[in-house]
């Protein structure tokens, strides 16, 4: 099989999207399987990435700012498919490239598939261009119209959809890598690195963006701070817009290490007494499942694919949407039941073990597959 990726966010950059294509590229190369991604250059180094097509573009800075709006070459991506000869194409984002990659699908009779990843609603509401709304979801329907299959993260947001109207859609969840996210970090070392000497730990990690709920997380720092100021210790992993106007605000009881990844990251997690996950917004939540993994049970909002992941007072605590007083006392409890943290945090432990990758991008290639046969029955109807 021979799979042909259009995306228009890839590593190096930092979210949920392009780091679930980094491993699926990964799984590939492992089980031997021909890949040819394209998608924007990001910086003058990543072009010569093995198996990826680096397009020229410009940051997105409407909806999405990390994202990147690239500028495709016809006879280039044309001239690389006819070469690469892909049996199927997976579209992974609805913007330029996504639309290259249906057009050269369909132009070149290839079958054609899809993912969803991101909660527009949300992000129109939090960027405050709500009127733009019926416009994107009649765009979005009309793209997807033209896949086989749109694979979705959670169920939540496949009911969501089924809502709007779409059609075709499938589960494709999420793993971890539980060899690398696990709670046997050294807590010493990690202290001693931060200067961190407060008793307790709580962690954020993801995009400091309006999408993201900062404006509850800003409202949680400010009141343990000043309710438990000797006992915590906030620790904020990424980066993104909102940055500058967050460290502004905090300059007290908070150490910013901007994004991290890998054993660093796994570190971060490990380390951390409690992750705390405002966010509304998210089709899935990477981090939470990788927080669980690090034996750290997760304060998330009740809402999207978040509640799909934490069971509610068994690895975490599901709280309403912007509700700071629900969050603020879900962390007091944890952090005031030490048998409690445990507990939580060896039962999402359990859980993130269930996730394996392998078997994930198993049955996505079981997808693949089976929208190819598809495919050669019509043609030979």
């Amino acid at each position: 099989m021979k799979i042909a990726i259009f995306t228009d966010t890839f590593t190096p950059q930092v979210n949920g999207v392009a780091k679930t294509l980094d491993r699926f590229t990964q799984y590939l190369q492992k089980q031997n399987i021909s890949y040819s991604v394209f998608a924007p250059q990001h910086t003058a180094e990543d072009n010569f990435v093995t198996n990826v097509n680096k397009i020229k573009s410009i940051p997105l800075k409407l909806l999405y700012p990390e994202c990147r709006f690239a500028f495709p070459n016809p006879r280039f991506i044309k001239k690389e498919l006819f070469q690469f000869q892909p049996d199927i194409i997976h579209v992974a984002t609805p913007f330029n490239m996504g639309l290259c990659g249906m057009y050269y699908a369909k132009k070149l009779n290839i079958p054609l598939v899809g993912s969803y990843h991101t909660d527009f609603d949300a992000y129109l509401q939090y960027y405050k261009i709500e009127f733009f709304s019926n416009m994107l979801w009649n765009y979005l329907k009309w793209f997807h119209s033209s896949l086989q299959k749109t694979f979705v993260p959670s169920f939540e947001t496949m009911h969501q959809l089924q809502k709007k109207g779409f059609q075709d859609l499938y589960l494709w969840s999420r793993g971890v890598d539980c060899n690398l996210f696990h709670p046997h970090y050294n807590q010493n070392v990690f202290r001693k690195k931060y200067n961190i000497t407060s008793p307790y730990i709580l962690s954020y990690v993801g995009r400091l963006a309006p999408e993201k709920d900062i404006e509850t997380l800003l409202a949680l720092i400010q009141k343990t701070t000043k309710e438990r100021k000797n006992d915590v210790h906030w620790l904020i992993v990424g980066d993104g817009p909102l940055a500058d106007e967050v460290k502004d605000t905090i300059t007290e009881n908070v150490t910013f290490t901007g994004y991290l990844k890998g054993e660093e990251l796994a570190e971060a997690y490990a380390c951390s007494d409690v992750m705390v996950f405002p966010s509304a917004t998210e089709t899935f939540g990477n981090v939470v499942l990788e927080s669980l993994a690090c034996g750290t049970p997760v304060i998330g909002a009740n809402a999207g694919g978040v509640k799909s992941i934490i069971t509610h007072e068994t690895t975490g605590f599901l709280c309403k949407p912007k509700q700071t007083d629900s969050f603020l006392s879900s962390i007091y409890t944890l952090l005031d039941q030490k048998e409690k943290r445990e507990y939580m945090g060896q039962q999402g432990r359990s859980y993130a073990l269930t996730k394996s990758w392998d078997e994930i991008f198993n049955d996505l290639l079981m997808h693949y597959d089976d929208v190819i046969q598809n495919r050669k029955a019509e043609m030979l109807a």
